[in-house]
């Protein structure tokens, strides 16, 4: 092939239940709207608030399985946003630099 590679732009798409979403995925998203629909048949709701709380539920999963650029959906970000807020920021220098500055110090 004379160093010609053929490779897939998106393999990962292939693992992937309609190219967008995971089975837990559509399992959060399933038992969320599952909820809500629960909540409407079992709460009598008169007012706008009312029916707003009782399809949060889905409405909150349908969200955290929205897809957005750059990260699988929603979770995946809040995931890596929560993982760098609470994990070491302070980097310690270990390149190749930093033991001839060591000695230097000596």
């Amino acid at each position: 092939m004379d160093n010609e590679f053929l490779i897939p732009a998106n393999t990962k798409r292939g693992h992937l239940i309609l190219s967008l979403f995971t089975l837990f995925d559509l399992i959060l998203f399933g038992s969320g709207v599952f909820i809500s629909i629960i909540l409407l048949l079992i709460v009598e709701t008169t007012s706008l608030i009312g029916v707003i709380i009782v399809l949060l539920p889905g409405l909150i999963c349908s969200f955290l399985v929205l897809p957005i650029p750059n990260y699988h959906n929603v979770i995946t970000f809040v995931n890596s946003m929560f993982s760098f807020l609470m994990n070491q920021r302070i980097y310690k220098w270990k390149g190749w630099c930093f033991y001839e500055s060591t000695n230097e110090k000596n």
